[in-house]
């Protein structure tokens, strides 16, 4: 037997993606005859039908669907072992790629990127921005050597990622110059109900540490007064700069408009029995602190400059630059 070869497997996926064979021959650069012929052979060898032909149409068949995914699989992890060849050069070159969500995309993690450039210059970063459940599928499917999120990671993706601390942060109820509080500075806890809100979207990590805090204080999100949901932190920010809404956003976005006296934050007072310490004023301030966790899979292979990076983080953590 001859055997199955990567070029083979690479021509086979195309034309799973596409249900083309002509499409998939202008994808990689080569002849539909030559598209053809490969898969003909892999049919041939193994005696299964990849694809049915139904006219000028094709189908994927069973035994394509089981190639598809295991082809896929051996390509990532061939495609992981040159990158961890062509690191064997003390550094000098080569690829990582971090899936961040938006706010520790925005607001941290470029100056640890920038750091890390300013060590290995040679190293090229990929970054992409998503919410939390966007960044923990794809650091789960291989998308990403890490994955930074300041959100949970949901209980089906906990025994394939693995997951620490490196950073934290807290999230600020924050209001624009027209809103009410604005002027006050502090609330106790039964005034959030009483109010309009502007929030992130379900599965920002935003929204889940607000939501939590919510719960904590025995307040469900039902009982806000919601009017907008947004995708981004600089769009909830937008909208109560010249509006009467409040928002829950990390103190990292708002720092220059706090500053400039644009947005005030509102201090939460728990005045509820039984709440802990009490500060002078006879009441305990709420605070609403969310860790930055650092995600890689369980058992994929991890590059050293994947390693070398994450250990950075968990340096910057422990020295106090977080």
């Amino acid at each position: 037997m001859a055997g199955m070869t990567l070029e083979q497997l690479k021509i086979f996926l195309a034309v799973a993606q596409q249900l083309h064979f002509t499409r998939a021959a202008e994808e990689l650069y080569i002849t539909q005859p030559a598209v053809s012929a490969a898969i003909h052979n892999l049919e041939q060898e193994y005696g299964v039908k990849l694809f049915h032909r139904i006219g000028r149409h094709i189908e994927i068949a069973e035994a394509g669907k089981l190639l598809q995914v295991e082809a896929q699989k051996i390509l990532d992890q061939v495609s992981l072992t040159e990158r961890g060849l062509r690191e064997l050069n003390n550094l000098q070159r080569g690829e990582l790629k971090l899936g961040s969500s938006l706010t520790i995309g925005n607001y941290w993690l470029p100056s640890k990127i920038s750091e890390f450039k300013s060590r290995y210059p040679g190293i090229q970063i990929d970054c992409s921005l998503a919410n939390t459940e966007e960044i923990c599928v794809g650091t789960a499917t291989g998308q990403f050597d890490l994955g930074l999120v300041e959100g949970d990671v949901k209980p089906a993706l906990q025994n394939t990622l693995e997951y620490e601390i490196v950073g934290s942060d807290r999230l600020q109820i924050v209001v624009g110059q027209k809103h009410p509080w604005f002027e006050w500075g502090e609330i106790d806890l039964t005034q959030l109900t009483k109010t309009l809100w502007v929030m992130r979207e379900p599965g920002s990590g935003t929204q889940q540490r607000f939501e939590e805090a919510l719960q904590n204080w025995g307040i469900n999100l039902s009982e806000l007064n919601v009017i907008l949901v947004f995708n981004s932190g600089e769009m909830t920010k937008a909208a109560i700069e010249d509006g009467v809404g409040a928002i829950g956003i990390s103190e990292l976005m708002v720092k220059k408009e706090i500053q400039l006296g644009t947005l005030r934050t509102i201090r939460v007072i728990d005045n509820r029995e039984g709440n802990g310490a009490m500060p002078t004023a006879g009441y305990a301030y709420a605070e609403i602190v969310r860790p930055f966790f650092k995600l890689k899979h369980r058992q994929r292979f991890q590059t050293a400059l994947s390693k070398v990076f994450e250990q950075m983080l968990i340096s910057s953590m422990l020295d106090g630059s977080h």
